[in-house]
């Protein structure tokens, strides 16, 4: 499998191979090829469906049935190659050559990547294409980039400080304390302390227990499973015990939701149903739609055990196996390569449910969480010994 873009004979080409057949797209219009010009693209692919934006005129194709996953463990390369035995003689015109002239803003599944000297994993033979010590976006939040005798200044908007305008006023003499969060509320001119995990209160500086979590609907909890390495991956279960009045909401993602073929299991609530997605290397969803199970948003506890035995799927809502299928009965894919990796709640501070889950799952989870289990683990996981922020203690009350 491989994705490629290159600039062919002054005109942009994608090529992508899923496993079965190469598809070529190409430009409709040549680039400028002056030097000075700046050009915006956009290429990628929706399931085996290509696309193409050049300067906002865009392209589409769509490849035959069949394979609609992109299947690569390489590492992504930039303007060229270490080897050019590493090209796919499929994935270029003619002999694979260099990139030259000035690539900046290279968003990768909604990521951006640092193009510095020091972020990518290697390089040769890259120099400052900007020329100056300003270079692209070392202001910050549409600062202004001047260059002076010892490099360069940002002239920020009114709203921002900092050597690089990354910081907000209202957070410049901010009190939040144990690795808070400062955010801001420019419309109060003040701003709110997000608490790390185990902390409380205004300024996060109360330590707090718990062993039930409390989601607020802009928590989250990050686990790290120290036993992923051992795990029999073909044979995955989670367990746990939530409490919720709300009909939308991402209670767990086992996963590292980072692109869309990353491996995942999830559970969580929509349009008052429980919904249990899976992804092995295709992504399918499995979701409860019965209305007898639409009980589940009504403030009382429920317990939910999710088993994977290779593609068959049980779920156990309250003790009742509510669902049992084989999503795959060919085994094309049997083992649930998550990661290590367990989110409750939602995603970190910033990345939105709906985007990251492209849509399974609308918002983030709001209400409890408790007596969580992976696998067959004779213990409880240390929801306290994980990361996360927002997170309260559900002990007691409401």
């Amino acid at each position: 499998d491989f994705l490629c873009i290159s600039l062919v004979n002054g005109f942009i080409q994608l090529r992508y191979n899923l496993g079965d057949k190469t598809v070529i797209l190409q430009t409709l219009q040549k680039v400028h090829a002056n030097g000075k010009t700046w050009h915006s693209l956009k290429a990628g692919r929706v399931g085996n469906e290509g696309y193409l934006d050049l300067d906002g005129i865009n392209i589409t194709q769509k490849a035959s049935p069949g394979m609609n996953v992109l299947d690569t463990h390489t590492d992504f390369f930039v303007g060229g190659v270490s080897s050019l035995n590493l090209v796919n003689s499929m994935a270029v015109e003619n002999e694979p050559t260099g990139f030259t002239g000035c690539i900046r803003e290279i968003v990768i599944n909604n990521r951006e990547l640092k193009l510095t000297a020091t972020d990518p994993k290697g390089g040769a033979n890259v120099g400052d294409c900007d020329g100056t010590a300003c270079g692209y976006t070392v202001c910050k939040n549409n600062g202004t980039c001047q260059v002076g005798n010892s490099g360069f200044s940002c002239s920020c908007p009114q709203e921002w400080t900092g050597n690089t305008c990354e910081q907000s006023i209202h957070c410049s003499q901010n009190r939040c304390r144990s690795q808070a969060l400062c955010i801001p509320q420019p419309t109060s001119f003040s701003y709110t302390c997000v608490c790390a995990l185990g902390w409380s209160g205004k300024y996060c500086d109360s330590k707090i227990q718990f062993f039930i979590a409390k989601f607020v609907g802009n928590s989250y909890i990050k686990y790290r499973d120290p036993y992923y390495g051992k795990r029999d991956l073909q044979y995955s279960r989670i367990s746990l015990n939530f409490t919720t009045n709300q009909t939308e909401g991402l209670i767990v993602w086992m996963g590292k939701g980072e692109d869309e073929d990353n491996d995942f299991l999830a559970i969580g609530l929509a349009n008052g149903t429980l919904k249990v997605v899976i992804n092995l290397g295709e992504r399918i969803s499995v979701p409860l739609i019965h209305s007898k199970y639409s009980s589940c948003c009504d403030e009382r506890w429920h317990f939910i055990t999710v088993v994977q035995n290779q593609t068959c799927i049980k779920v156990y809502l309250d003790e009742e196996l509510i669902v049992f299928e084989d999503i795959d009965p060919q085994r094309k894919y049997t083992a649930l390569n998550y990661g290590g990796i367990c989110y409750f709640g939602g995603f970190e501070i910033g990345r939105n449910v709906n985007v990251v889950t492209t849509g399974l799952f609308q918002k983030e989870f709001v209400g409890k969480i408790k007596d969580v289990v992976l696998f067959q683990d004779s213990r409880k996981i240390q929801l306290m010994k994980a990361e996360g922020y927002n997170v309260y203690n559900g002990n007691y009350g409401n």
